[in-house]
């Protein structure tokens, strides 16, 4: 079937319309803040025969595209192995095991098959972060996890929702086994009802233009994704790229952790080879393979954004498993820091190998943290207990079309920090400083971007405090003769004393009381370029501003 531009334009936007819709309606709706405000999911739409990633909201964290995709497959093959129950229509499926596609336990993903005259067209997925899945610590970031039991609750794909009615017996296992389970019931509905949303507009879009028609549309955009993503790698010379990224630690052994990343460039073609990576730690910090495979994919979105989100422009790409490393964890290895960590520092190290290639399109590293920080207690005021889950941005790397943006989101996604005002109003907090750190930036011909500087003080009750974070041993490299950007700094303040974590950046079960206050330096991103090469005028103006 030959279809014209212009309809195969308006379907794609259509496509990506419904999943639009999808995210709004998600974050409307959830009740917490990580989702409402933060914007921590994602929505999409998946091949009803392998899974591939038909179209993605624009909205969602870009580090979800391959694991949702990854996912949806692994969901495909259990049915048809009849490992899984078989769907009907209005089954919703819930599944967060990381080893079946996911990242992080607290990441839970729904998946709904979507039906036209009796049979799947294709499946509809979204995740969220909930703000804890149980575990050794509240919020699920056990930085001296060993086992993945420690890190909370670990569900397989089994069906919550059946034929649209929620199975009351698989919630109240969940809720049984994680904190502030009253307060989940906001976030699951939240997350049916936007693949509620989803299904709704999808069967508006294929009464208008036809399932076929649709269906063709949707082939015929996963290749022209693909010869995109080929003619676009061209760019890049032919011949072999390596850079080496480093993680602060694992959480329970005090020593870095090395990505070692070789990049093949082929006609077309660009084969990811991570051997020589360190192999399986015992802390947090391993990342399953859908991540790792997600964290190339999102770090090539980075440097080619005109590509449309779909599995076509993934095809060019070419991950070799790096089995008996980090990147390639199996259970029962803990992960909590994959996704919001190891994720960014894969895509710290896909840029350090490609920005000579690409001087013009690749960026120095930016922070490459999502700054996790969460906080749980009790607050006698209201008399309920918390979760509280803060991430933070951090600053972008220099370019060479300027200085890096000043505390932007995260590399995994576009998920923002919740405004102070909604958590001083949701949990007994006061932020004493929220402010961009100065003189974190890099130094070069164009600045890295700055961190965020943060202190909050815990107002009444006790509390737990737990991070996992990175970037606190190194700074986030610079190119081209670039200066590093400043390491990430986290201090707290108990009874006025300070205590910085040995790990730099990671620690659980720090015990606070009223008065106690947490305070967290985000990284500066990387400098691009050699600082002489700095217009003078900007020179004077950083010198100025203490910037140097």
């Amino acid at each position: 079937m030959t279809i014209d531009p212009i309809t195969l334009s308006v379907i794609q936007a259509g496509l990506q319309q419904v999943c639009d819709e999808m995210d709004l309606s998600f974050s409307r709706a959830a009740f917490s803040p990580v989702i409402a405000e933060a914007n921590d999911r994602s929505d999409g739409i998946y091949s009803a025969t392998d899974g591939a990633l038909i179209a993605q909201g624009a909205g969602g964290l870009p580090v979800f595209v391959g694991t949702m995709q990854y996912s949806t497959r692994v969901l495909i093959e259990r049915i048809a192995q009849g490992m899984t129950p078989a769907p009907r229509p209005g089954d919703i499926y819930i599944v967060n095991d990381p080893y079946l596609g996911g990242t992080h336990l607290m990441d839970v993903r729904f998946a709904r098959p979507f039906y036209r005259d009796g049979e799947i067209f294709c499946w509809l997925s979204n995740t969220g972060h909930w703000p804890d899945t149980g575990g050794a610590v509240p919020g699920g970031f056990s930085a001296s996890a060993t086992s993945v039991e420690q890190e909370g609750l670990r569900l397989p794909p089994v069906r919550l929702f059946k034929q649209g009615v929620m199975d009351d017996e698989i919630y109240s296992i969940i809720c049984s086994n994680i904190r502030v389970a009253d307060q989940r019931i906001g976030d699951v509905k939240a997350q049916a009802a936007a693949l509620e949303v989803g299904a709704t507009r999808l069967d508006v879009l294929l009464d208008r233009y036809g399932d076929d028609v649709v269906r063709a549309a949707i082939a015929e955009l996963r290749l022209r994704a693909e010869a995109q993503m080929r003619a676009l790698i061209n760019e890049i010379a032919d011949g072999i790229y390596g850079s080496t990224a480093w993680i602060d630690s694992d959480g329970v052994v005090n020593e870095p952790l090395a990505i070692r990343l070789t990049i093949e460039k082929t006609p077309g073609h660009l084969r990811f080879d991570f051997a020589g990576s360190s192999p399986p730690c015992m802390g947090p910090m391993n990342s399953v393979l859908a991540t790792t495979l997600s964290s190339v994919y999102l770090a090539m979105r980075h440097i080619f954004p005109e590509v449309p989100i779909s599995a076509g422009a993934f095809a060019p790409l070419e991950v070799i498993r790096p089995t008996g490393t980090f990147l390639d964890a199996h259970y029962p290895r803990p992960v909590s820091g994959c996704a919001a960590e190891v994720s960014q520092r894969i895509a710290e190290a896909v840029f350090a190998a490609l920005v000579e290639a690409l001087p013009d399109r690749v960026t120095a590293a930016p922070a490459g943290t999502s700054g996790n920080f969460a906080l749980g207690g009790h607050d006698p005021e209201t008399g309920r207990d918390y979760v509280m889950y803060q991430l933070s941005g951090g600053g972008y790397g220099g370019s060479a079309s300027g200085d890096g943006i000043a505390n932007g989101c995260s590399t995994i996604g576009i998920s923002k920090a919740p405004p102070v005002e909604i958590m001083e109003q949701n949990f007994p907090v006061l932020y004493h400083r929220y402010a961009l750190r100065e003189g974190s930036g890099g130094a070069g011909t164009h600045r890295g971007g700055l961190g965020l500087d943060y202190e909050l003080e815990l107002r009444r009750g006790n509390a737990r405090a737990s991070f996992v974070m990175d970037h606190g041993r190194f700074g986030p490299q610079g190119a081209l003769g670039g200066a590093d950007g400043a390491r990430n700094e986290v201090e707290v303040i108990r009874g006025g004393t300070s205590h910085v974590p040995e790990h730099l950046s990671k620690e659980q079960d720090i015990p606070l009381g009223p008065g106690d206050r947490v305070r967290v330096r985000t990284p500066g991103g990387g400098g691009y370029g050699p600082p002489s090469g700095r217009n003078p005028n900007l020179a004077a103006e950083d010198k100025r501003l203490g910037r140097t």
